[in-house]
Order: structure tokens, then C-alpha cells, then sequence
């Protein structure tokens, strides 16, 4: 259930909007989940989300509570209210929110922005355009349903008066808010800005080179910082001899950040700061460091050995998580059947701007300017570490160059509030690519085991699958060694075959290094071994693989799985979506025409996540060397009601490069603790001339509920680049990356 109040302009922090603006907050949290509600943004209690401002000018402020990475949410969001108040684009501002707990969840990760957010955004801008129309009744003396707010403007058609948002902004503001029920919300045919390409509110300055990233923060008087970081996680520092980091000119000081004790969550790894005048002259200081470290229990840690250890635990019986009928008795009848073993090492986030903050520390208070995706985290954490109240934190967010998921782990920023508090001064933390790679919340490592059985048709009569990957869950807790149910519903448990007998089972696993949500999360790894296997099961019973998915994937119905709370009600698993997309890519692709030829052939994957549903056919290309070429990608993309097609599609675009990079290169590899690849020449991503050539994403027409965009997107693609390379050498790749394996 969504709110609506009017806030007064002292209760909202910031001192955003100027005296006489008409104010609206809207809350997205559940009535029933606050207690003492008040009315006032100054209470504890009330977590509005959403700040809708009108000034006496005309113009409309909206708070942007989510942080922008490319994704253009910081726009996107702001459009729903502009529609629903049927404001003048033109005449938005757009604000960056501070990290504040009244906003409601300030996360953005999840692809869950939208999904989120849209009905109190719609509810904010409607309720706005109600008041707004009641107060123009009220000065004019007429029914308020003679008025109608349109544009920037309310006119009474009667008697051909007009009065600017502006005119009425006070008078508004006196308005009682409207209750829920009495709004009157858009039908699609009235939408000005919804389901259109509405330029986003940061294009000038991106493309300028104004905008301003975390690299680019500044503070008066600040310093400069760079880590030198225990190379197995959890290690110790035993000595340091910094004499000669000293005599590097523009040098400080150095300082001794302590390392965590467990968990880890988003505390600093610890290590020896280098603080000086400018980054290059701390890079310097660094190199010139004398250390010697403890490892500690994770030095054993080694890729080879480790893979090992997680395919034998997948090749025998594991916690059951989902069983339909009884594939043990159906096995147990013997007749045709086919197994496979999978395996996705770890990847690292990569974004191309490294973790970056800018932290002053004074009188007790911590001043941020952080390329963060989750400043109340940054709140939580920096107050942790300094040993203050999170009210004393204030956090400002920067553009983001890439997140993929990185950026909600603080742990950059309260390195950079450690050292502000020992310097007296603003410190600048500046990862390096060395840094980036070497010590990222990597995406776990996953093995998997598959086996079905098959008709005389091919087609599975029981289907057996089995996983074991270090959880997320080991982040906040060292013991946590299965999977949670959360990461396990992200491909594994809601497999949606029609299947009679199907059984999926879990494996425990230990954690050597972070582990971190990356980009889809366990959608990586499970999609690619249930959509390598089901193509492989396509192949062996002679069939078309689009012809056998369809078969496998049953009839349109509803399938009953366990999802969070209201999700399931609002966002049931429909098989129907599923099929329709992948008709739709396989009409699209021109699948049925282009036939298999010798190193040239089509491959296809279809994955519902983050309640989108996604098909995807790519075109791969593979020569007489066995180098690959990615001509062409096709999506289908089912995402329930898109607010800006054109954010949708490129974020698709995106997801092909990126899932591209996984397919083809990524690994994190291991040896005695110590993560072995550290910058792009042995942790290479998809450039120009290696990411797919042309990518066409087509969009279905929904009025369902919107559903995620950022990730969906990367699941299908590495199985799908698998499948054609298959199609077109015979080759079937089960273990990632590709660059691994001789294709010729």
C-alpha cells in the first residue's frame, strides 16, 4: 500500500525547494510494517521514497532516490510522476537524493527500481494533479471536475480560463491530500512520456563531459590515498617498512588500516594507505611499501584443486530443493539416458570506472561523495567504522561509471572515512585496475551436474540436476556453506519444464574469497547449464532446438513457485510469456531460414528472471583458426510495461556485451589465496572487435506489471553463444570461459 503526504519544506532535509513550493512525499513501505505515523518527514517512522516539489515558477522538482550507472534511472523514474501530473518536461529538475532512510530503499541493485517503485510515483504525480486541479476550482469558484490539468497548466474549458502549475503551487499546497481511491490515473492512450524515448535528464552533460563521477569528486584541501591490501582475504600484516614510500616527493604520511574481523560484509579488507599530494605521487609512495604478511586459512585456496572438490560434491545426492513425482523410480526403469557436467568459475565486476570516494571526517561527522549504489549502506558502514551515528553520515552520490553490482558494497568508502580520520583531512581513495581486479566481491564459482532421462522421442520423461557454489550468504556469515533460497530461485528451483519427474538438490561449499552479486547473480551459472543441456537433449533426439524448447516448456499455464511475498501474487511464473518470446526471437533471427553451416550457425536460450522473460538467438561464426565472431544477437524481451524504450533496448544492448565477456573470457583464477589475473591483458572484456557485431532487441507490448531490464538480459547468452558454437563445429562447450577451449 502506497501514501501520500504534503511535507513541510523545514521537515525536508536539503533545503531543496524554496519557500511557497507545494511538496508531496510518497511512501512506498506497507501501512501496517510502520507504527506511529505522524504525518511529518521529520518522523522516524515515515519513509516517503519519493519527493515531489512544485515551485512558485512553475517548476517541477522531482528526487531521484536511486543512483545512476547507465541506466538511466534517474530519469525513468521521474517520468512516471511527470506523466501522472502531465507535467512539461521541459519544466522538470531532476535531484539527486542524499543517502537517507525516508526514501525507502535506496539499493540499486535487482533490477527492481521500477518494478518498485512505479505505482508510488504514479500515485505522487496523479495526487499532485488532483490538488492542483482542486485549487484551481477553489480560486475560480467552479466543480473541480470542470478543470483539468494538461501540460504544465490548468484550464476550466467553460470559461477559457488558464493558471499556470506555478500560479497554483500555493494554493495547492493547502489542499487536502487525496486518498488512493480517489485518483484518476491515465489510460495508455493518453501517455505523453510512458512507452516513449524521453531523453534522459544527464545526456548533455555525459556526452559534454560534465557530468561528475566518483573520479571526480573533489573537496577543498583533500588528499590522496592508495591501498596496499593483504593479497589472501582475511591475511594480516606481520611488518612494514615505509622509508622509502616517504621519500617519494608529494608523499604525507602512510597509515595502517586494520584488517576485519569476520564477517566481512562491507568492512575495509585492511592493508597499508599511502597518503600524499596528488593519486600519482600515492601510487608511487606504494610501489616502494615493504611488506610481509600473514595469509591466514585462505592461502590453501587453489582454482584447480578447488573445481574438483565441487564436481565430486555434484556427483553425488545433495539437499533436495525442489522434487516433482519420483525420478528415482523413472531412472530406475533404465532406457535412454544423458548426463552432463558443468562449470562457471569466478568473474569479477569489472566496471570500467574502479571504485572511487572522497571522505572528510570532522567533528564527529563524515562528509561523502562516493560513486555508490546504495548510500544507506555507505551510512551503515562508514558509522561502523568510525564508530559514530549513522545520522552523522551524509552520503552524496555521484554519476556511477558501471556498477554491475560492485558499487553496492561500501567498502572503498570507509576506507577513504578511516583515512580522512587519521589524516585531519579530505581523503580521495582511488582503486587502481590492480585494486579492481585483485579484490572485487567476485561471482561465485559454480559446478553443476545434469542427467535426464528420455522418450522415444527425446524428450525428458525425469530430469536430475545438482549444484555447489560458495554463497552470497558467506559475505554476512563465514559458517554459511549451501545456498540460499534466494539465489537457488534464480534459475535453479523455478526451472519451468513440463516435466513429470524433476528434482533439483544443492550442495554445500566453502568461501576462499568475497563472494558478490554480479550482474543477473546465480542466473549466470544456472542458466547455462539448464539451456546448454536442453539443447544438448535437442541434438541427441535429432529435433530443432527452438521445436524441442517449445516441447519442453509445455503448454501456457501458471506455475505456483516460491517468490517473495507479493511478488508471487503480482508476478506469477507464466510459461505462456516464456513461449511467446521465444517464438517471437525465433521469427525475428530468421531462425527457420538460416540453416547450420560449417563454422556459422544460431544458437538459442530463453530465461525468465527478475520476472522479465528473455529469448535470445546469437549468430557465431568460428574459422579456420577457431577464432570467434559474433555477427549478430537477437532478444525478445517481455519486461510488462515499458516506461522508455529506448533505456530498455540499450540496456539489452548491454547485456549482450557483457554477457559476451563471460561467455568468451571471463576467470578469476586462484593459487595459494592469491587471485592470479589483476588488469585487462589477463582479464580481458569484449572490445569493439570481439562483442557482438549487431544487436536487435525486440520489445513485446505488455500492459503487465513492469518487471526488470538491467539484468535479464546476460542469462541467456552464454548458453546461447555455447549452442551455436555447437551447431556450427560440433564442439560442446560445458565449462566457461570459451577462450579456454581448442574450437578447431
Amino acid at each position: 500500500m502506497n501514501r501520500i503526504e504534503r511535507v513541510s519544506r523545514r521537515a525536508f532535509l536539503g533545503g531543496i525547494f524554496s519557500a511557497g513550493a507545494m511538496v508531496l512525499a510518497a511512501r512506498v513501505l506497507p501501512v501496517e510494517a510502520l507504527t506511529g505515523m505522524a504525518g511529518d518527514a521529520s518522523n522516524a517512522a515515515w519513509h516517503p521514497s519519493v519527493y515531489l516539489g512544485i515551485e512558485t515558477d512553475g517548476t517541477v522538482i522531482i528526487v531521484a532516490h536511486r543512483s545512476e550507472m547507465g541506466t538511466g534511472i534517474r530519469s525513468v523514474l521521474p517520468t512516471v510522476v511527470a506523466e501522472e501530473l502531465d507535467a512539461d518536461w521541459k519544466r522538470v529538475k531532476v535531484e539527486q537524493a542524499i543517502g537517507d532512510a525516508k526514501y525507502g530503499s535506496q539499493n540499486t541493485d535487482g533490477s527492481c527500481s521500477i518494478r518498485d517503485f512505479y505505482d508510488a510515483m504514479r500515485e505522487a504525480g496523479a495526487s499532485a494533479r488532483l490538488m492542483l486541479e482542486r485549487a484551481a476550482a477553489a480560486k475560480w469558484g467552479v466543480p473541480a471536475t470542470e478543470c483539468k490539468a494538461q501540460n504544465h497548466q490548468v484550464t476550466h474549458a467553460a470559461s477559457n480560463r488558464k493558471l499556470g502549475y506555478g500560479e497554483l503551487a500555493k494554493l495547492a499546497s493547502e489542499q487536502t491530500v487525496p486518498k488512493r481511491e480517489e485518483l484518476q490515473f491515465k489510460s495508455p492512450s493518453e501517455y505523453r512520456y510512458i512507452g516513449k524515448d524521453v531523453p534522459i535528464v544527464d545526456l548533455e552533460d555525459l556526452c559534454s563531459g560534465k557530468g561528475v563521477f566518483g573520479i571526480d569528486a573533489q573537496m577543498p584541501g583533500m588528499v590522496y590515498a592508495s591501498i596496499e591490501r593483504p593479497p589472501v582475504l582475511g591475511g594480516k600484516l606481520k611488518s612494514y617498512d615505509d622509508k622509502e614510500a616517504l621519500s617519494v616527493p608529494g608523499v604525507r604520511q602512510t597509515v595502517v588500516i586494520e584488517g576485519f574481523t569476520p564477517p566481512h560484509g562491507f568492512k575495509p579488507l585492511g592493508g597499508v594507505a599511502v597518503i600524499a599530494d596528488n593519486t600519482w605521487a600515492a601510487m608511487r609512495g606504494r610501489e616502494k611499501l615493504k611488506l610481509e604478511w600473514e595469509a591466514g586459512e585462505h592461502a590453501s585456496y587453489d582454482s584447480v584443486a578447488y573445481k574438483q572438490q565441487l564436481m565430486e560434491t555434484v556427483r553425488k545426492p545433495q539437499k533436495v530443493v525442489r522434487n516433482i513425482g519420483d525420478v528415482d523410480a523413472e531412472f530406475a526403469k533404465g532406457g535412454k539416458t544423458h548426463e552432463a557436467e558443468y562449470y562457471v568459475p569466478h568473474i569479477s565486476h569489472a566496471p570500467m570506472e574502479p571504485p572511487a570516494a572522497v571522505v572528510e571526517f570532522k567533528d564527529g561527522k563524515a562528509m561523502i561523495y562516493a560513486a555508490t549504489q546504495n548510500p544507506q549502506a555507505v551510512q551503515d558502514t562508514v558509522a561502523a567504522a568510525l564508530g559514530i551515528d549513522k545520522k552523522n553520515v551524509e552520503c552524496h552520490v555521484t554519476l556511477l561509471g558501471g556498477g554491475f553490482g560492485r558499487k553496492s558494497k561500501p567498502d572503498y568508502v570507509a576506507e577513504a572515512a578511516l583515512l580522512s580520520k587519521a589524516a585531519s583531512k579530505p581523503v580521495k581513495v582511488t582503486w587502481t585496475r590492480e585494486d579492481d581486479i585483485r579484490f572485487d566481491y567476485y561471482h561465485t564459482v559454480s559446478a553443476m551436474y545434469m542427467k535426464a532421462s528420455l522418450d522415444d522421442k527425446g524428450r525428458p520423461t525425469a530430469w536430475l540436476q545438482r549444484c555447489a557454489f560458495p554463497s552470497l550468504g558467506s559475505t554476512f556469515s563465514p559458517a554459511a556453506r549451501a545456498a540460499s533460497g534466494g539465489e537457488l530461485g534464480m534459475g535453479w528451483t523455478d526451472v519451468p519444464f513440463d516435466i513429470a519427474n524433476h528434482r533439483a538438490e544443492n550442495g554445500p561449499a566453502e568461501h576462499h574469497v568475497r563472494i558478490g552479486w554480479l550482474r543477473s547473480v546465480a542466473n549466470i551459472q544456472h542458466a547455462f547449464a539448464v539451456h546448454s543441456f536442453v539443447d544438448e537433449l535437442a541434438h541427441l533426439a535429432k529435433r530443432d532446438p527452438v521445436e524441442y524448447l517449445l516441447d519442453v516448456l509445455g503448454s501456457a499455464r501458471k506455475i505456483e513457485i516460491q517468490q517473495r511475498g507479493r511478488l508471487a501474487a503480482k508476478y506469477p511464473l507464466e510459461t505462456g510469456r516464456l513461449r511467446n518470446v521465444i517464438e517471437l526471437v525465433a521469427e525475428r533471427s530468421g531462425w527457420a531460414k538460416k540453416k547450420p553451416a560449417k563454422g556459422r550457425a544460431l544458437g538459442i536460450a530463453a530465461h525468465r528472471s527478475f520476472l522479465a522473460y528473455v529469448a535470445a538467438v546469437v549468430e557465431v561464426e568460428v574459422d579456420s583458426n577457431g577464432k570467434i565472431r559474433i555477427p549478430r544477437v537477437d532478444f525478445a524481451v517481455d519486461t510488462g510495461r515499458v516506461i522508455n524504450p529506448d533505456r530498455v533496448k540499450a540496456q539489452f544492448e548491454g547485456a549482450a556485451v557483457f554477457g559476451a565477456s563471460i561467455a568468451l573470457m571471463g576467470e578469476i583464477t586462484a593459487a595459494k589465496g592469491e587471485i592470479e589475473q589483476s588488469n585487462f591483458h589477463d582479464y580481458p572484456v569484449a572490445r569493439i572487435n570481439e562483442a557482438p557485431i549487431e544487436t536487435h532487441v525486440h520489445l513485446v507490448e505488455s500492459d503487465a506489471p513492469p518487471a526488470g531490464v538491467g539484468e535479464p538480459g546476460v542469462p541467456p547468452i552464454s548458453p546461447a553463444i555455447c549452442n551455436a558454437i555447437f551447431a556450427a563445429t560440433g564442439k560442446r562447450i560445458r565449462e566457461l570461459p570459451i577462450r579456454k577451449h581448442k574450437l578447431v
